[in-house]
């Protein structure tokens, strides 16, 4: 008997279905508050199956491909397919993914694959809307998000760690910004970082993006649009080589750079940081 389940992020749902209650059970573990009752009807509706052990053909790196109207992610632990023309799509998945992730140590043993197929996934959807993922921990206080962006080692868990009790995670490791008439708003998403938990699932406006350095001081400096918008762009999550997409997620960098406030953030890993963020 096939059984299904609804991940919803950023207001977007997407249905897993398979015939292993076991694999249904890790993926309601594994994506908690961000896991819905299952609608009439999602936009996107994914078949799951666990394949016996080995590993399928492909690399370490995703690999993502259109052809005929079908996008393929694809790596040695999991192959998927979407056809957003039907809205139905496939992941095949190896046992063995949950050994090899490391990074992704989440309970069971294919929820890594179906969270790298959301990811893949949710920057196809945005790129067209204007909207993007950013390798960034994100938080809300006073009713604003924050954003803290850079490469791993930047400090997005260390200034997500010491924020104070009136902060709110949305995520530490991979932020998710849409637009929001004129300005933008960033949602919370289950992908994890080093904290190893889920953000909130809520969204807030977002107000400001800070592009961490480590240093011996706390101290911050407005970036005019050219240089916010390189920066953005080294840590915006994309993995599509499209001549369609790729232009879509550079126009979005630059537009958030000229219409939100980045900053280079340079700070020391002590509490007193968030006293620049308000």
């Amino acid at each position: 008997m096939t059984s299904s389940l609804v991940v919803e992020i950023g207001n977007y749902p997407v249905r897993f279905s398979t015939d292993d209650p076991a694999l249904l059970g890790c993926l309601r573990t594994r994506f908690g508050d961000f896991v819905t009752e299952a609608p009439s009807s999602a936009p996107v509706d994914f078949s799951v199956r666990l394949l016996t052990p080995g590993l399928l053909p492909g690399g370490r790196d995703i690999q993502v491909t259109h052809v005929n109207g079908c996008w393929r992610f694809a790596r040695d632990l999991f192959h998927s397919e979407w056809f957003p023309k039907h809205g139905r799509g496939s992941v095949r998945t190896s046992p063995l993914n949950f050994s090899r992730d490391a990074a992704l140590a989440v309970p069971g043993p294919m929820a890594a694959s179906v969270d790298s197929t959301l990811r893949v996934l949710h920057t196809l959807l945005l790129a067209p809307g204007g909207g993007f993922l950013l390798h960034a921990a994100s938080a809300v206080r006073n009713g604003k998000a924050f954003v803290f962006s850079g490469v791993s080692g930047a400090g997005k868990s260390t200034i997500s760690r010491l924020a104070p009790p009136d902060v709110t995670l949305l995520t530490d490791e991979i932020s998710y910004i849409c637009p929001q008439g004129e300005t933008y708003r960033a949602f919370g998403t289950p992908f994890v970082g080093d904290l190893s938990r889920n953000g909130a699932n809520i969204s807030a406006p977002l107000k400001e993006i800070n592009l961490l350095a480590q240093g011996s001081s706390n101290k911050r400096e407005l970036l005019p649009p050219p240089k916010a918008a390189a920066g953005l762009l080294r840590n915006v999550l994309f993995f599509a080589v499209d001549p369609e997409y790729v232009p879509l997620v550079f126009e979005t960098a630059c537009r958030v750079a000229s219409t939100v406030p980045i900053y280079r953030l340079t700070f020391v890993p002590t509490e007193e940081v968030w006293e620049m963020i308000s």
